[in-house]
C-alpha cells in the first residue's frame, strides 16, 4: 500500500472514534498479548536468525519483557484513562477543572536492530494502550524478526489501526514525509537528526531513544566478585549490542588487578567457548563486525580477544 494511503486510511480510522474505547483498547492488548504467546518459537527463530540469540537470551531480553509490559497495561490501563480533578484558579470560580488523557492520534515508530522485537512491540503496545494509531517501521538489519513481526501483527489487527512498513532508508524516508501526530524513535544519534529535522517541518512532537556512553565507576569499597559479574552480564548480552551497555571502566588503582582477575575467572563462566561458544549472540552484520575489530587493533586484550569472521562472533573481551 502506498505510505500516503496508508496515513490516510489510519487518520480516517482513528477520526472514526473506534480507538478511543477502553474496552477497545483492554480487547487490543488482550489479543496482543495473545499473539506473543502463541507466536513465542517464531520469535525465537527470528531472533537467532537475525542476532543469534538463544532460546532462554531471547525470552529474557525480549519476549518475557513484552509480556510483563503488555500485562502491565492491561492492569493498569482502567485507573489511567480517568480523568481527575485538579484545583481550578480563583479567577475561573465556580467553573471545575479536570485533566484528561486523550491519545494523540496518528504514531509512528522507528525501532532499531538490536532489541528489534523489545523495542518495536513495547511502544506499539503503549500506543495501542493510549489509543492511538499505528505504524511500525522495524530495522532492515534485522529482517527475520521484521517479517516475523509482520505476518503476527497482521494476523491480528487491520492494517488502517496497525501496520508494519517494512523496508530500508527509502522507506523510512517515504514515510518521514508523511505527516504524524507522534515519532518514537529508538536508533543513533545520526538517523536521530534525520528524524527530528522530518518532524519538524510538521511540528509533530516526538520521543527520541538514541546510544549513548555508559561508564562504570568501582571505587576502593567495591565488592569486585560482584562487580565482576555484573560487569560480564551488562556487556556481554546481547554481544555488547546494548544502548546502556557499560563501555569502559573507572577503577581505583587499588582494585585494578583483582577486578581484571576475577573478570578471568567469571567470563568463562558465563561463555566457555569464547567466540565458539553457542550461547554467545552475534554480531548483527558484516559492517558493524569490521568497525569493531578494528577498534580493538593495537589494543592489548588482557581477555579474550578472538573473532571469527565467518559467524561474526567475537569472544568476550577486556
Amino acid at each position: 500500500m502506498d505510505k500516503k494511503e496508508l496515513v490516510e486510511r489510519q487518520r480516517a480510522y482513528f477520526e472514526s472514534g473506534a480507538t478511543l474505547g477502553l474496552k477497545f483498547r483492554i480487547d487490543a492488548l488482550k489479543t496482543f498479548l495473545k499473539a506473543v504467546i502463541a507466536n513465542e518459537s517464531r520469535l525465537k527463530e527470528a531472533l537467532f536468525a537475525d542476532l543469534g540469540k538463544s532460546g532462554c537470551e531471547a525470552y529474557m531480553t525480549e519476549i518475557g519483557l513484552c509480556r510483563d509490559e503488555l500485562r502491565f497495561l492491561i492492569k493498569h490501563l482502567p485507573g489511567w484513562v480517568r480523568s481527575r480533578r485538579v484545583p481550578t484558579p480563583l479567577v475561573q470560580f465556580s467553573a471545575e477543572s479536570f485533566v484528561v488523557p486523550e491519545p494523540y492520534g496518528l504514531s509512528l515508530i522507528i525501532s532499531p536492530w538490536n532489541y528489534p522485537l523489545l523495542l518495536s512491540l513495547d511502544p506499539l503496545a503503549g500506543a495501542i494502550a493510549a489509543g492511538n494509531c499505528a505504524v511500525l517501521k522495524p530495522s532492515n538489519y534485522s529482517p527475520h524478526t521484521s517479517a516475523a513481526l509482520s505476518e503476527m501483527l497482521s494476523a491480528i489487527f487491520p492494517p488502517e489501526y496497525v501496520s508494519v512498513v517494512t523496508g530500508g532508508r527509502a522507506e523510512n524516508a517515504d514515510l518521514l514525509e508523511q505527516k504524524f501526530d507522534y515519532i518514537f524513535f529508538t536508533g543513533s544519534v545520526t538517523v536521530g537528526k534525520v528524524v527530528m529535522e522530518a518532524a519538524s517541518k510538521h511540528l509533530t512532537p516526538l520521543s527520541l531513544e538514541l546510544g549513548g556512553k555508559s561508564p562504570v565507576i568501582i571505587d576502593e569499597t567495591a565488592n569486585i566478585p560482584l562487580t565482576a559479574k555484573r560487569l560480564a552480564f551488562g556487556k556481554y548480552v546481547n554481544a555488547g549490542q546494548t544502548c546502556v551497555a557499560p563501555d569502559y571502566a573507572y577503577v581505583h588503582t587499588s582494585q585494578k588487578e583483582k577486578l581484571i582477575e576475577e573478570l578471568k575467572r567469571v567470563i568463562p563462566v558465563f561463555y566457555p567457548g569464547g567466540a565458539n561458544d553457542e550461547r554467545l549472540p552475534r554480531i548483527v552484520n558484516e559492517k558493524h563486525f569490521d568497525r569493531l575489530t578494528k577498534l580493538m587493533e593495537g589494543e592489548n586484550a588482557v581477555i579474550g580477544g578472538e573473532t571469527r569472521r565467518e559467524t561474526l562472533k567475537i569472544a568476550p573481551t577486556v
